[in-house]
């Protein structure tokens, strides 16, 4: 067996705050969304460049609180463009771990953290 991709599914309780913190703040796409009548619960994918979300209003989906941990490159710059958009609801920082890398962590509207961390190099930062 080959695995092909992980896909965390994140549980979420309001379609427009995901919207806005997972699109409008860290730059997402909405792949596809799926209700099976209007006015029931969302299941929706996102991505952003290699990573791919699964965002679910289902009971049973998964369970609020989850923690999301990513290796990733171009960090700074991310942290950049986050900070540059004044979010009021969150302030990340770049943070050096004791793991030897540069942070940033995100928490969601509904209690779920994604950690976005790139290795150092050993040239001065």
């Amino acid at each position: 067996m080959d695995i092909e991709k992980t896909i965390p599914v994140l549980r979420i309780f309001d379609y427009p705050k995901a919207v806005e913190f997972y699109v409008q703040w860290l730059g997402f796409t909405i792949e596809w969304e799926h209700r099976f009548e209007p006015g029931m619960p969302v299941y929706m994918e996102i991505t952003k460049g290699n990573l791919t979300l699964h965002l679910s209003e289902h009971h049973g989906d998964a369970s609020p609180g989850a923690n999301v941990f990513l290796w990733c490159t171009g960090l700074k710059a991310f942290h950049k463009e986050l900070a540059g958009k004044n979010y009021k609801y969150n302030r990340p920082g770049l943070d050096e771990t004791f793991y030897g890398s540069w942070c940033v962590t995100v928490n969601d509207p509904f209690h779920n953290k994604i950690s976005f961390n790139e290795k150092k190099t050993d040239h001065k930062d």
